[in-house]
């Protein structure tokens, strides 16, 4: 039992080395892709974001949002075209990590603790 609470620090001590890249600033801008699966079904989303309108294209239909940065890592879409309640609704999206070209986030209505996480590819133009 000693030995366990001895290696405890230890174990939080490593984790705590463990920093997961942040660079979002390289994620403000520019052309993106996201592929989700929806009913089993593979789906790919692309969009174009620069530092205040996203433009998305899924299934063939593009609609345009307004995005507010929170911070560099962080932002709120509201959709300028609504079709219907739900669309009416803000999103937050956060990065959580960066990698290369990528990176992960989570996204959700805002005030709702419900959250979705993917994975966003920047391709070139």
């Amino acid at each position: 039992m000693k030995k366990l609470i001895l290696l405890l620090p230890l174990a939080l001590l490593f984790a705590s080395c463990y920093n997961a890249e942040h660079n979002c600033k390289d994620f403000k801008t520019g052309k993106f892709r996201f592929e989700h699966e929806v009913d089993g079904v593979k789906k790919v989303t692309l969009f174009e974001r620069n530092d205040s309108i996203e433009i998305e294209t899924f299934e063939g239909k593009t609609d345009t949002a307004s995005i507010r940065w929170v911070n560099d890592c962080e932002y709120i879409l509201k959709k300028l075209h609504p079709k219907n309640m739900a669309e009416e609704k803000s999103i937050n999206m956060k990065i959580l990590t960066t990698s290369g070209n990528s990176y992960t986030f989570e996204f959700g209505i805002v005030g709702s603790d419900v959250k979705q996480k993917g994975i966003v590819e920047k391709i070139s133009d």
